[in-house]
């Protein structure tokens, strides 16, 4: 995913982790020629890891022909897509061998320099086809577990009391922070693309999933600055934190940010966010409501059409 996560050490971690892999991976090879990509030896230190950076640049290799540039960065985004919804998927114990598959495949091509023009446009078209078969496989994980969502009114102004504003795309943790706070005398508010969660019956059955807080993402630091609550980042685009609010941001998944808190999962997949819990007690949060407003939230592909004739009629 892009614009999630800014802490680089973590950046570093990954990458080291990363090089073990290709080593055990090297060691059972067959002998033979390889792209540079696959011979690469990841730099000791952040410093030249850096420098190495331009090797990953679109633009590196000059003579490279434009429109095979062009192809392998498609795919590549589209990797990148691909696994963003994979890795929410898989969070939940769903996976499709086909996109585990394609990873392989859709990687290898960017940077296999015997295929053709018409071989990268094949790709590139499988990429797409991926794309719609992790949309199911995601799709299939939260109408099985969180049943099939339904229209639903959802509140978009204030409550009084403690609060934590959830953000980004992932229902588990929405889920397991809504079971940690039950009856805690906490609200739980959804925020930009959590807001679909409203409709799902097994996350909408909890009281205190009170409505949404603000607007899209990147209005996040106006609307963040100042409130006396803590927000929790899943998968969702994090701008830089203002000082005044680093103290209440707390990140988790595949978000991050240098000095901001990380909620991590243990071995048994789950997580313990009784540190954001005690933190929106702490602040105390609305001192009083506001007058309740309604917008009505509509999602799931297998209820448009029906929902959408009820208007017509």
């Amino acid at each position: 995913m892009t614009n999630v996560n800014f802490d680089a050490e973590v950046h570093v971690r990954r990458l080291k982790e990363s090089q073990k892999i290709k080593e055990s991976l090297r060691n059972e090879a067959p002998e033979g020629e390889y792209p540079d990509a696959a011979t690469y030896n990841l730099s000791d230190t952040k410093e030249a890891m850096l420098k190495d950076s331009v090797k990953a640049e679109i633009m590196y290799d000059q003579d490279l022909d434009a429109d095979i540039r062009s192809l392998r960065s498609t795919i590549l985004y589209g990797l990148k897509g691909i696994s963003a919804y994979g890795h929410q998927a898989r969070f939940i114990g769903y996976n499709s061998y086909q996109v585990d598959q394609f990873y392989f495949l859709g990687l290898e091509s960017t940077t296999n320099d015997n295929l053709a023009l018409e071989d990268m446009i094949r790709m590139a078209m499988r990429t797409g086809e991926m794309s719609v078969q992790v949309i199911k496989t995601l799709d299939a994980a939260n109408t099985t577990r969180y049943k099939k969502p339904s229209p639903h009114k959802v509140n978009v102004n204030i409550k009084k009391g403690p609060f934590i504003i959830v953000s980004g795309h992932d229902l588990r943790d929405l889920e397991m922070l809504l079971e940690q706070t039950e009856g805690k005398g906490i609200n739980i508010y959804t925020h930009d693309e959590m807001l679909p969660s409203h409709g799902y019956p097994e996350l909408k059955k909890y009281k205190h999933l009170v409505g949404n807080f603000g607007s899209a993402w990147q209005n996040q630091q106006k609307e963040f600055d100042g409130i006396p609550g803590c927000i929790l980042m899943t998968t969702n685009c994090l701008m830089r934190p203002r000082e005044i609010c680093k103290d209440r941001i707390f990140t988790t998944s595949v978000v991050g940010w240098d000095g901001v808190k990380y909620i991590g999962v243990s071995e048994d997949g789950t997580k313990d966010f009784s540190e954001i819990i005690n933190k929106a007690l702490e602040l105390g949060g609305f001192k009083e409501n506001e007058e309740e407003e309604e917008i009505l939230v509509d999602f799931g592909h297998n209820l448009h059409a029906a929902h959408h004739c009820t208007f017509l009629v």
